[in-house]
């Protein structure tokens, strides 16, 4: 892990390597960290083009993010509370929110799922990776926004799902989908997939059209069904500047949830809103091998 300082703005890197043996060459894997206001922090993924969710990204990068701003959060509103002893109610101590967006310098992809390498040949590869993970983000202690500014494919989406909102760009500039399409490759889900969606998708009509129909959903529709809390509009932007009106709008939602943690009970009563979701994740320990590579999705 390394830290630089960016007009003032401290930024941690999380560097995975990631031993390519076909070319013989070692690439990274890397997540910017950084507070980009008081209170709010910024996840970036990377891993490619399309942000596959490998087992470096998430052991080496994604989770430890989640470690880095819930350390600062919990530092910044205990530093507060420790030096008052009545605590001004109206002050920001203990306001947070974190927002996860796909890599910043294109708007195809927010993620297209699981790197099947990571799946195929490891049984724990669920147990002890991708499901840590969910549960941390299902009971992470400051509101959670994933920034969907491309394609959110599969394990993408459940990435999505696993946080507390969801902006997506309005496709008006380019096309976007949400899709869980496990059904179409032959890809079994594990139990943790079925926990969450049913945690956080009420209506069963929406859950087979999400799982057992393996539907692409438009931002229109997915804002529409109530997966998607807001759309950003694109239309008219450059590449760059469609992930950056994306992140925009997740940044407004961000300050109007961002008071909400600082009773410090926000993780708590999600805790036990997700009590069944979070034990089912914890438990899940299926096998879970894929017949066959599922490739980029066809766009």
């Amino acid at each position: 892990m390394m830290e630089r300082s960016t007009d003032g703005v401290e930024c941690h890197i999380l560097v995975a390597p990631v031993f390519d043996q076909k070319v013989n060459l070692v690439t990274f894997t890397i997540d910017y960290v950084y507070e980009a206001q008081s209170g709010l922090w910024i996840i970036e993924l990377h891993n490619g083009e399309d942000s596959r969710l490998s087992a470096c990204l998430i052991d080496d990068a994604l989770r430890p993010a989640l470690d880095v701003v819930e350390k600062h959060w919990t530092n910044n509103r205990l530093t507060v509370l420790r030096g008052s002893q009545h605590p001004d109610p109206k002050s920001n101590a203990g306001e947070g929110a974190l927002i996860i967006v796909g890599k910043r310098d294109q708007d195809k992809f927010f993620s297209n799922g699981f790197l099947y390498d990571s799946v195929k040949d490891n049984p724990d590869f669920f147990n002890d990776t991708a499901n840590p993970l969910y549960a941390r983000l299902l009971a992470f202690p400051i509101p959670t926004i994933a920034a969907i500014n491309g394609h959110c494919f599969a394990s993408g989406f459940m990435l999505a799902l696993a946080c507390d909102y969801r902006v997506m760009t309005d496709g008006s500039r380019r096309r976007a989908w949400l899709c869980m399409n496990e059904v179409h490759f032959g890809a079994a889900w594990p139990f943790s997939f079925a926990a969450i969606l049913n945690a956080k998708v009420s209506e069963p009509a929406l859950r087979r059209r999400i799982a057992l129909e393996g539907h692409r959903f438009t931002p229109t529709e997915a804002h529409a069904a109530g997966i998607v809390d807001r759309l950003a509009n694109c239309s008219g932007t450059s590449v760059e500047l469609g992930a950056e009106i994306v992140l925009k709008e997740a940044m407004k939602l961000a300050k109007e949830v961002s008071a909400l943690p600082k009773q410090g009970v926000w993780g708590t009563i999600k805790t036990f809103l997700y009590k069944d979701c979070l034990e089912a994740v914890r438990s899940d320990a299926r096998e879970h091998v894929l017949p066959r590579p599922p490739g980029p999705a066809k766009l």
